[in-house]
């Protein structure tokens, strides 16, 4: 390439970052460190009724838990708005823009005759060639661009191809607003041009605005950079994302139990493919993106797919890496020591041990918090109805009766398993019989890694005293209280 490639995620902080936004800033993200250059991040606020910093910090929190990183500064747009209002003076000095004092009432008559027309609404440029001396007064000016009116603006886009317009199609744009602020079509020309921008990457709902843009870009006289318009993400049905598909914010996929290196590896395929290959280290999709690669159709989101990759990040995630992530969702016991509980070392070597069996099982870390919490439960387990159902009277008595022979011996699964083999044999039961119930006494669930795991990693001790709690008294109060 002729130049360090530079592209820029600019997101409106009107609202969370939601999964299209994140796909945008994954695909900028890559594009720059394949080609060995910067993304920057530009915060675009100029709707100030609308802009608020909570969704500015959840962009930025969004961002960073994703493990996008960008480089240099955050720019804030409006911080800039005097630099976009130097350029305006200098198009007007230029005959490049012109001031109109259309009136509000005069603005409104041309959008109803435009609807009652059926045709889209065009500024008509009553104020392109008139005298500023026949000015109303008391009307504070718009300045418009002078768009050319003959011919065509077209844009070599690197997804959608080349696509054309008709620029008496393209009515003369409001670069400032008579309050003087300048507009978001100006601000992004203005801030692209002065970040050095070589390449813009978004969805294409801006694609219309490429043009306008352009032809601000040839107004100035300045390079407009390679544009690059994405499909837009769809439902599985095909219609729009919405919420009920998984339009959310990316807090909320963190809240639901997904690892940020899944949601990548996911987000990457949504419109992008490489061959057949589904599963990606961040280096072997910095490696392999390409804009050449990403289809014109929208994506489809499918929650399934997703919970599936997550669930192979998970088991490729070491058990103390798990066990950290488990912490940081757990209630707060101790608030002045940061959050999370504290779990003495056996607790945690515990837990530990446990993830290689637990991580098989689960989809999401939420699952994996639920299937785990038999780990370190102080008191009485609660348990849930099927665990319940599974200790009824006969059920309890027999893990009385069996409690002797597990309590000598060796402790291990081999041994803990022919234990309770002989014993069921003896009692003239099957297996599951006794295993069943002994499961949901150890960990609260119908369902676990396998029962002689778990009774190896809670140890001896540990085993021995949830057992022994299965007496009639405590029966009734364990089982009422999973019932509830």
């Amino acid at each position: 390439m002729s130049q360090t490639a530079v592209t820029r995620f600019a997101p409106s902080p009107t609202g969370f970052l939601h999964i299209g936004g994140a796909r945008t800033a994954l695909f900028n993200w890559l594009y720059a460190r394949r080609h060995g250059g910067r993304m920057l991040l530009r915060i675009e606020d100029t709707d100030r009724e609308r802009s608020t910093e909570a969704a500015i910090q959840a962009i930025l929190d969004g961002l960073a838990w994703l493990g996008l990183s960008w480089d240099g500064e955050v720019v804030y747009q409006f911080s800039r708005a005097d630099r976009h209002r130097a350029v305006v003076a200098d198009m007007l000095a230029r005959g490049a823009a012109y001031r109109c004092y259309a009136t509000p009432d005069e603005l409104a008559a041309m959008r109803e005759e435009a609807k009652r027309e059926g045709r889209p609404l065009r500024y008509d440029g009553r104020w392109r060639d008139r005298d500023p001396a026949e000015a109303p007064p008391g009307v504070s000016p718009a300045i418009r661009l002078r768009a050319r009116t003959e011919g065509e603006t077209v844009i070599a886009d690197r997804v959608q191809g080349r696509v054309t317009w008709q620029n008496k199609d393209l009515d003369d744009l409001v670069l400032l607003r008579s309050d003087g602020n300048p507009t978001y079509m100006l601000a992004v020309v203005v801030d692209d041009h002065d970040m050095g921008v070589t390449d813009v990457i978004r969805g294409d709902d801006h694609l219309t605005n490429a043009a306008r843009q352009t032809q601000i870009y040839d107004a100035l006289g300045w390079d407009a950079p390679s544009w690059s318009h994405i499909p837009l993400i769809h439902g599985p049905d095909g219609a729009k994302l919405s919420k009920r598909h998984g339009a959310l914010g990316i807090e909320a996929y963190r809240e639901l139990g997904y690892l940020p290196a899944a949601l990548r590896n996911y987000l990457v395929r949504l419109g992008w493919s490489h061959g057949n290959q589904e599963i990606f280290t961040d280096s072997e999709m910095v490696e392999s993106f390409d804009l050449a690669q990403v289809g014109r159709s929208p994506a489809r989101f499918d929650f399934a797919k997703l919970e599936n990759l997550n669930g192979h990040y998970l088991r490729g995630t070491p058990g103390a890496d798990l066990v950290e992530r488990l912490d940081g969702r757990l209630p707060l016991r101790a608030p002045s020591r940061g959050r999370g509980p504290r779990f003495s070392p056996a607790v945690r070597d515990r837990r530990v041990a446990a993830m290689d069996g637990l991580k098989e099982r689960a989809k999401t870390l939420v699952e994996l918090l639920d299937s785990a919490y038999y780990l370190w439960v102080p008191g009485p387990l609660d348990l849930d109805a099927k665990a319940a159902a599974l200790l009824d009277a006969p059920a309890r008595d027999r893990i009385l009766r069996l409690l002797p022979a597990l309590a000598d011996g060796e402790w291990s699964a081999e041994r803990l398993e022919e234990t309770v083999r002989a014993f069921a044999e003896a009692e003239g039961s099957k297996l599951g019989q006794v295993a069943q119930p002994l499961r949901a006494a150890l960990t609260g669930r119908a369902t676990s890694p396998g029962l002689f795991d778990v009774m190896t990693v809670l140890g001896r001790r540990e085993t021995l005293a949830r057992l022994a709690a299965q007496g009639p008294a405590a029966g009734v109060t364990e089982r009422s209280r999973g019932a509830a």
